[in-house]
């Protein structure tokens, strides 16, 4: 089953992508009972903190299907900041490939727009970073 093309298997498994920065998440999403897994471990285990918690349930809360399926993720590249939001992204690609209704709700709340911001490359002629100079001799 290919990620990048969103289909559903015979099992009514939907497999999706989503990113953020360097971080790519591949999401599985199933009829079940909320669970959720990343890279094998229950996401309170993998995201730590009430914040977290708080960003990853966004999504299914905005569209009223907390509980109704369950997730596997595998997330690599990047810190835990990006991997949350690409995985986040991914939930909103698959939520929208399952229940086409929501694709609207997700939309207007921008879950379904990849966030374009990455690091800016380093220019050469610059000191250590993309936009600092090179300090200037004084005498």
């Amino acid at each position: 089953m290919d990620p990048e093309n969103n289909q559903k298997n015979k099992n009514g498994i939907v497999a999706t992508v989503g990113r953020r920065k360097e971080a790519v998440a591949r999401v599985r999403i199933l009829p079940g009972n909320g669970q959720i897994t990343i890279n094998g471990k229950p996401i309170a285990e993998y995201f730590l903190g009430q914040i977290f918690q708080k960003l990853y349930n966004r999504p299914l809360e905005l569209t009223k299907t907390l509980g109704k399926y369950s997730f596997s993720v595998r997330v690599e590249g990047g810190g835990k900041v990006a991997q949350l939001g690409a995985m986040i992204h991914g939930i909103a690609r698959a939520l929208a490939k399952t229940e086409p209704a929501l694709r609207v709700t997700l939309k207007r709340e921008g879950f379904l727009t990849r966030d374009a911001r990455v690091k800016e490359r380093r220019k050469y002629g610059n000191a250590q970073k993309a936009r600092a100079k090179k300090q200037s001799p004084k005498r």
